[in-house]
């Protein structure tokens, strides 16, 4: 699929408000509200738009902490490893990255107390790690779902 410019400027809004109208998309880029939904239609169905979804401030839910993980495996123990850091509740998100079998990891927990039983029980048991590295998240300057178009 041909991204043009109108489509980029239909993904530029719904970025900055998932939840605008075709309507009020529409009098933005003096199109009707058919042809705005007819282009997010076509976009879903290219997979150019994956989801509509809400962003949840994690500090106003109590998750008060925030770590980043880079952890190595052993390659045979890589994709196991990887499932069940995905499935914990705490690993908001979990991707292999290049290098020797890393994975990088974002999670979230109410406190300290909570970091070190994540990082001492759920992290540390897992055969088939060999290095573990965290880092702490002090101040967010910039957060973003989603791209820059």
């Amino acid at each position: 699929m041909k991204i043009d410019n109108i489509d980029r400027k239909i993904l530029e809004l719904l970025t900055a408000n998932g939840r605008m109208s075709y309507s009020d998309i529409g009098k933005e880029l003096d199109l009707s509200r058919v042809s705005v939904r007819e282009r997010v239609n076509q976009l879903i169905k290219n997979d150019v738009i994956e989801k509509f979804s809400v962003v949840i401030n994690s500090e106003k839910m109590g998750k008060n902490v925030s770590a980043f993980f880079e952890v190595d495996c052993e390659p045979s123990f890589l994709v196991e490893v990887a499932q069940k850091l995905a499935d914990n509740p705490c690993v908001s998100s979990c991707y292999q990255m290049t290098g020797p079998s890393t994975l990088h990891m974002h999670v979230l927990v109410d406190d300290f107390i909570a970091l070190e039983k994540f990082i001492n029980n759920e992290l540390y048991s897992l055969e088939g790690i060999t290095r573990v590295e965290s880092h702490i998240l002090l101040r967010r300057f910039k957060s973003r779902s989603g791209m820059k178009l």
